[in-house]
């Protein structure tokens, strides 16, 4: 049987390969991103989708298989990669701080379901946000909102860290935020090196989440055992 070397030279030849890293703080998206919509988006991605099953010898006459490029693309548009669109950006009402409460607040495991944007795999996991009111609090629930958001797009867990942060930050007006994610990358568990039991973990800290002692409360609130 002849070996097939093609697929491992071309990962050989990635510039990016298994090198989780990412461009830039912001999502990299072309000025015509919303030119078509939504609707649009998913007849063409449909005919992607049954162009690649296709290719891959899948019969789609099959009853299991001939609602799944639909499906994917329904998927696509509303569902995992809908915080790509600005229009579904959470509104994050502020109130003030009537209580005069001074101390941390901490939103501990959010739920994380996010897609690595090498490979279009999952990446599950919890983030941890914190943050101190300078006069400014906002709803519990948006702080959830808010990291779904930016985990609905293809991602690197540096910037959907970062992201989750400086949105937190414009949103209350202070710098005291900071933000922990782990989450397991399903490009790392289900494929190349196949580690099912390693996670990743990134953080952000802005403010006084510099401050070492203010980190290390932070840290013991969500009880991860890490060294910054």
């Amino acid at each position: 049987m002849k070996i097939d070397n093609s697929l491992e030279n071309i990962e050989n030849n990635d510039p990016i390969g298994d090198n989780h890293i990412g461009t830039s703080q912001d999502t990299p998206l072309r000025k015509d991103a919303f030119d078509l919509s939504n609707q649009e988006k998913i007849e063409r991605i449909k005919k992607d989708v049954t162009n690649i099953m296709n290719t891959l010898g899948l019969d789609l006459t099959d009853d299991s298989l001939k609602g799944t490029p639909n499906r994917v693309a329904k998927m696509f548009v509303n569902e995992i990669f809908g915080g790509l669109h600005p229009d579904k950006k959470p509104k994050a009402s502020t109130f003030d701080n009537k209580y005069q409460y001074g101390e941390m607040l901490v939103e501990k495991n959010i739920t994380v379901y996010s897609t690595c944007e090498h490979h279009l795999l999952p990446i599950v996991g919890r983030a941890h946000v914190a943050y101190i009111s300078n006069g400014s609090v906002v709803g519990l629930s948006k702080m959830n909102r808010i990291v779904d958001y930016y985990a609905k797009r293809p991602q690197v867990q540096e910037r959907l860290t970062i992201q989750i942060v400086k949105e937190l930050q414009d949103v209350l007006g202070t710098e005291d935020v900071a933000c922990v994610i782990d989450a397991k990358h399903l490009c790392v568990n289900s494929r190349g090196i196949r580690d099912i039991e390693s996670s990743t973990v990134t953080s952000e800290f802005g403010g006084k989440f510099k401050e070492k002692e203010t980190r290390r409360e932070f840290l013991d609130y969500i009880k991860l055992d890490t060294q910054f």
